[in-house]
């Protein structure tokens, strides 16, 4: 999985760590029963997508380590894996506050995932990917929903990055869009250009970068 994810590999610290440890339990009892039961999640503070993301790339890890059997292993995992998604979703619903339409919502996100460059939306304090379309996980190597709550940084050439947070300052600052050229290094370590434009928005209390990156 460290070999698929590259950057977006979970810390063994994070909750989403948690989660994938608790799934794995989850998926070996419920094998040994021949049902599946109710899913550990007490105390759980995961981000929903990512873990699915995570656990998803652990089924297809195990699949291709099962070899011949690897068609069998995954039509076993595959109702488990949505079982736990759906008591993720389950769980983290009953605690989510009322915000924005969910029509809205639901829009916003097509529109933004149907965008054929790749989309970041950067903390610029903290410098986490608060969210991707699925053109930069395409561009960067793993799907949309292992980018979330990872470093940008990690994304980007060691030698670039002080440039990154500069572009990420001066938003943070006051200015309202930037365009410039700069490079990000997919999961596997290959570094491609792109012509980059960066928006300001402010949202909940903190600054997001919205980033739209094309490669050059």
């Amino acid at each position: 999985m460290a070999a698929q994810l590259g950057p977006a590999a979970p810390a063994a610290g994070a909750p989403e760590t948690e989660a994938l440890r608790r799934f794995r339990t989850f998926a070996t009892s419920a094998l040994i029963r021949g049902r599946p039961g109710a899913p550990a999640l007490e105390g759980l503070r995961p981000n929903e997508r990512r873990v699915g993301a995570l656990i998803e790339a652990w089924r297809d890890a195990a699949a291709q380590l099962s070899g011949a059997r690897r068609d069998q292993v995954r039509a076993a995992l595959d109702p488990l894996v949505q079982h736990f998604r759906v008591s993720i979703r389950s769980s983290q619903g009953s605690r989510r506050k009322s915000g924005a339409p969910r029509a809205t919502r639901r829009a916003v996100v097509a529109a933004i995932d149907r965008v054929a460059d790749a989309f970041l939306a950067i903390d610029t304090e903290s410098g986490k990917i608060a969210d991707a379309n699925p053109a930069a996980g395409s561009l960067l190597g793993v799907t949309r929903d292992a980018l979330l709550g990872i470093d940008a940084m990690s994304f980007v050439p060691a030698q670039e990055r002080a440039s990154w947070w500069t572009e990420l300052d001066a938003l943070s600052e006051g200015d309202d869009c930037r365009h410039f050229a700069a490079s990000l290094q997919d999961s596997s370590g290959s570094v491609v250009g792109v012509h980059a434009s960066i928006t300001r928005f402010s949202t909940r209390g903190r600054t997001l970068a919205l980033v739209l990156a094309r490669p050059s």
